[in-house]
């Protein structure tokens, strides 16, 4: 509405970090318009909802493209999100290049890049997964594999059990 027709509306991205700072639960997944994305035209960098994430984002285009695939690692095997799911994931083929913050949790990693980064921002807790949840960087191998529910579950189990 505000593009369209020139009319003030709420600052969503703003509304979205008062509702993690506020208790709320917030996972952000990759993908070629998710944190700076392509040619850094997803712009989320430096935007309010920057803040409630776990991690800063770069600037111009983030994707790091891997075609032959990345394995992604636990570094945080003790973290709720990785409890039972093995060391060693199926491969990726890209991920949004981010970085962590220091006060933030890197749970996996795909080669030495944060993939998967969890912290409590406010009364909330937020999480963010730098690969895509489904086809284009998430082949088969990855979505069929036999954690991909557990990881899952245990990313919005873990967000949505903030204080």
């Amino acid at each position: 509405i505000t593009f369209v027709q020139s009319i003030p509306s709420p600052n969503r991205l703003e509304s979205l970090r008062q509702y993690v700072n506020a208790g709320g639960g917030l996972v952000m997944v990759g993908g070629y318009l998710t944190f700076q994305g392509i040619e850094g035209k997803a712009k989320y960098g430096s935007s309010p909802v920057e803040a409630a994430l776990p991690i800063t984002m770069l600037p111009g285009d983030d994707r790091n493209e891997v075609p032959q695939g990345v394995a992604p690692t636990v570094t945080a095997p003790d973290h709720p999100i990785a409890q039972g799911l093995p060391l060693i994931w199926p491969a990726v083929l890209g991920y949004n290049r981010l970085l962590a913050r220091s006060e933030a949790t890197v749970v996996a990693e795909a080669g030495s890049d944060p993939l998967l980064v969890a912290w409590e921002y406010g009364k909330g807790r937020s999480v963010a997964f730098a690969s895509d949840c489904g086809p284009h960087w998430a082949p088969p191998t990855f979505v069929e594999w036999s954690g991909y529910a557990t990881l899952w579950q245990q990313i919005v189990s873990w967000v949505g059990s903030a204080s």
